[in-house]
């Protein structure tokens, strides 16, 4: 990405494409490489004209340059790069007008890498460094005044500099953003604390900011004399028993809506959560009676809670008016003696909880191994007037592994609990009584990372096989953060924040198990990155079923908090995978949002591993494919997302000559098995301009690759959605604003 200044202000622009690069070291040789395109090129303008720079040759398309040409290289074995020129010689305005870079390993499993408007030849693009046998070049932009020629392809490689050093200690202070109470502790002194901070955190939505709420074991608060608080942005609340009923709150955990005038939503309640605690509730009254307040959209998880002695609800309902929400994900908990109140929420996804009782749907509820649950009731009308509930029940969860989590152990000092991986799950994996299956790690197995900790001493700590512990901050690096041993525990206190800054990726893990990454956000960087966070290695075939890596609680933004831009945001090569509340969003507000060329970003979420499962995923306003899965053996069970608002015309947004935009959920032709569950596509185009998207979910038409449970809706703005899946279901718009449903598909 370059920033380019504008009216004393620095835009970032998708990738101007040029050849102002310094050169890297190393050109790799081409023998034996051979060439491919779409094109319906001349035998004189072969592909593999562009292969060896022979003079006098060149590739070219034979045809305007329109989105989805596409020409590759097959390497013949897999090769390090971190740069690509492509060269259109001496024909002028042949240069490639927008493209993709792209790489694999089988030919057929496609990662952007990298992404560029171009605006003259020769053509460099420059990517954190990549190992792959294949390259594809994929055009995304039209001229109806040039071919696309190459007189010459060449790919380079620039190692990146390495540092090492000993490892540094590890356990050590958790710093003075963790608080920590204890039940000897006044509610009044606590209360104090507490609302000093939510005051200044509920209305924070990007500040730096950030707060871990710990409570040790016991009881605080009475019927009397309630512990009664409000969570704002960046606060996670979580008790220090190893069994959510070692901390019980007699009181409430409150988020309320945000309001302008009054005007009420809770649409961007992002970023707070609660867990391994039980709340009793009392000490509401008035129109929350008996009642505790979790209005909350993406990532606000409710993990390892009881509620009980009252009911949940999860919209204010109490101040204002509309009362949206748009969330949300619970797991792992038990609620008794009360109804968990849906209310305005559009979709939410629980798994493995104990329900009394659940209120309604509005668009797409699902359930996955939750005793008391509604029973399955999603159908061609659900969402409609007049329809039945949208509800996608199951009665277990085909893979599941809850985050590790800090907790205190018998002698007063700090563990960490790694749950156990369950199959075939239903209901929380503990009671009052008992606790859930799984191992205790020392604390001294973790380096702190704090803010005075710099790479090349995280990076050190991971070589030497200790796990690591963000506390809350922001944390920017220059060099990828590199995870290569196995078993590694990663976990983020009060939604630690990462940044590359120049270029990096920001994580990349080895082809190792046991891998879990919980409770981070990684945010893009002012350069553009290939990924924020990479796992394993594309064409693996070793099996992790038994010892999956796990990602729980991550949020992925471009733009938003930070002015930022990457081509994909999270890349899972890793097989067996878990991947559970993960949210993807190129913001649509916030630093750097609002226009097509700020915080640009091609791709949410690329899939590349075997049997992966994603449970409770979010991918929103990417600009191209935004979820691409091309593993085989896929699960997802429950998908949300909304399409990029600002489009600012058709011909910008085609995925091909002749298909518009782009699909929410693609998969492509070489899958034969996947499944998914309760999957949802939303658009607002509000340019003003009639968008239309051909299709929110593509996948190939063959017996393997079943959906369950799909939908689309217009939400405001322009255009629409064309129809649910490969031309299946009706069209969303301003007439029809849906839901337009898909029972069954494949």
């Amino acid at each position: 990405m370059a920033a380019v200044a504008m009216c004393g202000m620095a835009v970032l622009t998708p990738g101007l494409a040029s050849a102002a690069s310094a050169r890297p070291e190393t050109q790799l040789g081409e023998s034996g490489w051979t060439a491919s395109s779409n094109t319906n090129s001349a035998a004189a303008d072969a592909p593999q004209n562009a292969i060896g720079g022979t003079s006098g040759t060149r590739f070219s398309s034979d045809a305007d340059q329109a989105p989805g040409m596409w020409w590759d290289v097959n390497m013949g074995s897999q090769q390090t790069f971190t740069e690509v020129e492509l060269n259109a010689g001496g024909n002028t305005g042949d240069y490639a007008h927008g493209f993709d870079v792209e790489v694999s390993n089988d030919g057929t499993k496609w990662t952007p890498v990298y992404f560029a408007s171009g605006s003259s030849s020769p053509e460099t693009a420059n990517f954190s460094s990549q190992t792959a046998q294949y390259i594809r070049i994929l055009l995304t932009a039209s001229s109806s005044t040039n071919w696309w020629s190459m007189t010459s392809f060449t790919v380079y490689n620039n190692p990146p500099a390495t540092t090492t050093g000993s490892a540094p200690a590890t356990g050590g202070s958790l710093g003075s953003n963790v608080y920590v109470f204890t039940p000897s502790e006044s509610v009044s002194s606590i209360l104090s604390t507490l609302n000093t901070i939510s005051n200044a955190q509920v209305s924070n939505q990007f500040g730096s900011q950030r707060y871990e709420i710990l409570f040790q074991p016991g009881t605080y608060g009475t019927s009397s004399d309630p512990l009664v608080f409000t969570v704002g942005f960046y606060e996670s609340i979580a008790g220090l028993g190893q069994n959510p009923s070692d901390v019980v709150i007699n009181g409430a955990i409150n988020s309320y809506n945000q309001c302008s005038g009054t005007t009420c939503n809770a649409t961007d309640n992002f970023w707070r959560s609660i867990s391994n605690l039980t709340i009793n509730v009392t000490g509401m009254t008035g129109c929350f009676n008996d009642t505790d307040v979790w209005a909350v959209s993406q990532d606000a998880p409710l993990r390892d809670v009881e509620v009980e002695g009252g009911n949940l609800t999860l919209l204010d309902y109490c101040n204002g008016s509309p009362d949206y929400a748009s969330g949300g994900f619970i797991a792992n908990s038990r609620f008794t003696g009360g109804v968990v109140t849906n209310g305005s929420q559009q979709q939410f996804f629980v798994r493995d909880t104990s329900i009394d009782s659940w209120s309604n749907g509005v668009w797409n509820q699902v359930f996955c191994g939750d005793p008391g649950a509604p029973a399955q009731s999603f159908s061609s009308d659900s969402g409609d007037s007049g329809g039945t509930e949208p509800y996608t029940t199951l009665s277990s969860c085909p893979v599941s592994e809850d985050e590790p989590y800090l907790y205190t152990n018998s002698s007063g000092s700090y563990s960490v609990f790694v749950p156990s991986l369950q199959t075939k799950s239903s209901g929380p994996t503990w009671s009052s009584s008992s606790n859930a299956p799984g191992t205790s790690l020392a604390f001294s197995t973790f380096y702190v990372v704090n803010s005075s900790s710099t790479i090349a001493q995280i990076n050190a700590a991971l070589a030497a096989g200790d796990n690591l512990l963000f506390t809350p901050g922001v944390y920017s690096y220059s060099s990828t953060i590199n995870v290569t041993k196995a078993n590694t525990k990663i976990i983020g206190l009060g939604f630690a924040t990462l940044i590359p800054t120049a270029g990096n990726i920001t994580m990349k893990v080895s082809d190792v198990p046991g891998v879990n990454i919980s409770g981070l956000i990684f945010d893009a960087g002012p350069t553009q990155s290939s990924a924020l966070l990479q796992l394993g290695v594309e064409g693996s075939t070793a099996s992790n079923a038994a010892n999956p890596v796990t990602v729980d609680d991550v949020n992925f933004r471009v733009g938003g908090e930070e002015t930022g831009t990457a081509a994909t945001a999270f890349v899972d090569n890793s097989n067996n995978s878990i991947i559970d509340d993960v949210w993807a969003w190129r913001a649509d507000h916030g630093s750097g949002a609002g226009s097509w060329t700020g915080d640009p970003s091609v791709t949410g979420l690329v899939v590349n591993g075997n049997n992966v499962e994603a449970n409770g995923l979010a991918i929103e306003h990417f600009q191209q494919y935004e979820t691409i899965w091309n593993g085989q053996g896929g699960t997802d069970l429950f998908f949300q997302n909304e399409n990029p608002y600002e489009v600012p015309s058709q011909s910008a947004w085609m995925s091909s000559a002749t298909q518009d935009g782009y699909p929410a959920f693609y998969i492509p032709s070489s899958v034969t098995s996947f499944t998914g569950y309760g999957m949802g596509s939303y658009s607002y185009f509000d340019q003003g301009v009639a968008i239309e998207n051909a299709m929110a979910f593509q996948a190939p038409d063959t017996s393997g690759v079943k959906f369950n449970d799909i939908l689309t809706v217009f939400l405001n703005g322009s255009g629409g959605i064309e129809s649910v899946i490969n031309g299946t279901g009706a069209a969303v718009d301003a007439s029809f604003g849906g839901p337009s449903d898909v029972v069954s598909y494949g």
